[in-house]
């Protein structure tokens, strides 16, 4: 037997159709389209105080923040800092191959930043060598130094706002690349930094931070090297340069890192009994500072000092745009090199006290800070090794320590 189905329904002209269902014509459907979009567009209160909080986390955590448990060690943390980006922040600078005011600068503008838009909470953020250094070369070789040019004479200046403005130019323009990457959703690729690469990099920068000041600790003038195998050149001149090392430098530098390392050990050692860790960085370098100026190191022992830093702020002023093709492709190494190294150091230190960060809002952070900055004459400015383990060694739970480092400024700097 075969089988069979048999269907009833009723049969249906287009009018009738219509009367007993309605009409779907295409405006109709249209309409619809448009309601649809506009619905999704449409941003209620709750969805922007989210927006907000994702965006400018401070907003986020602010309202949750431990008052008496977290303000001391926030406020050593923050004045330690503080106090630590001064003489950090110029001795960048002369890697950058800019004065060391623009240091000062790259110490302010983009920690303001990073605390309104970063999601790490023990990072600091300013100058830091490696960048400084890539930077370095960049502005040498766009604007090599004149052998014949007097520090005093008008040309001097002219030389000295060319500088810094390549400078502020690779800053803005690593900004830029940072935020069309955050635009993109880019900030999935810091998943591919495991944490052997992650130790390993932050262990290399710090190598090459070392290497970058000997030099100074010997009290040596030597000739920047670029290029492959830098590091290693450097270390070769500084071995050929030794018989010319300024011992009084070199006493100087030993007995900071003495009482540096001593103090440390005591702070790692007694923590439990201390309620806030000595903060000895703040101790050495008003210390030393005092004693450079009492007994006049630097023309008694032919010490090198800073010298006269202006007073004030800077006024915004545009970056060297039309160098963006000639700084193209080492921006893009720097940029990569800047945002590695913060996302790493962000990661290690949120590991280490059970929170976590966002990369992709990482890459707004920092675009956010290099490209505001770079229009108040600061070079790229990226996470920095010393700081950041200072900030947290020093007490600093979360960044509110920025806030008394912002404080600080505002009082040192006239005094600067």
């Amino acid at each position: 037997m075969s089988a069979s189905v048999a269907v009833y329904r009723n049969i249906y002209t287009e009018d009738r159709f219509k009367q007993a269902y309605g009409s779907d014509d295409i405006t109709s459907g249209s309409l619809r389209l448009r309601e649809k979009l506009a619905g999704s567009c449409r941003c209620s209160r709750r969805a922007c105080l989210h927006l907000l909080s994702e965006r400018v986390p401070i907003f986020n955590w602010l309202p949750r923040y431990r008052l008496k448990k977290w303000i001391l060690g926030d406020t050593i943390g923050g004045l330690t800092v503080g106090i630590l980006h001064i003489p950090q922040g110029m001795a960048f600078a002369l890697l950058t191959s800019v004065a060391p005011i623009f240091g000062l600068y790259t110490s302010f503008f983009p920690v303001v930043l990073y605390m309104f838009f970063g999601t790490g909470r023990h990072v600091s953020t300013g100058t830091f060598a490696v960048v400084s250094l890539m930077t370095g070369s960049v502005v040498e070789q766009l604007v090599p130094t004149p052998l014949d040019m007097n520090s005093s004479s008008p040309e001097a200046a002219d030389f000295e706002a060319q500088r810094i403005g390549v400078a502020s130019a690779v800053a803005l323009l690593s900004g830029i690349i940072m935020l069309c990457m955050f635009c993109l959703q880019l900030g999935f690729l810091s998943t591919y930094l495991s944490e052997p690469i992650v130790k390993a990099f932050t262990s290399a920068a710090a190598f090459h931070v070392t290497v970058s000041q000997i030099q100074s600790m010997l009290g040596l003038r030597l000739p920047r090297h670029t290029g492959t195998f830098s590091l290693f050149k450097t270390l070769a001149s500084v071995m050929e340069n030794l018989p010319h090392t300024n011992m009084a430098e070199l006493l100087i530098s030993m007995v900071c890192l003495a009482v540096l390392v001593i103090v440390k050990e005591i702070n790692m050692r007694y923590r439990k009994r201390l309620r806030t860790p000595i903060p000895v960085e703040i101790l050495t370098v008003i210390i030393a500072t005092g004693v450079a100026y009492a007994f006049s190191l630097d023309s008694s022992y032919n010490i090198e000092i800073v010298g006269h830093i202006p007073a004030g702020f800077p006024k915004p002023r545009m970056p060297a745009v039309h160098t963006f093709p000639d700084i193209a492709g080492d921006t893009v190494a720097i940029t990569f090199v800047g945002y590695a190294v913060s996302v790493s150091l962000a990661m290690i230190y949120a590991d280490k006290h059970g929170y976590s960060i966002h990369p992709n809002q990482e890459l707004l952070a920092h675009g956010i800070s290099n490209t505001v900055s770079s229009f108040f004459t600061c070079f790229p400015s990226s996470a920095t090794l010393a700081t950041t383990n200072i900030l947290e060694s020093a007490g600093g739970y979360t960044q509110v320590g920025y806030m008394m480092y912002k404080c600080f400024c505002h009082i040192h700097k006239p005094l600067i």
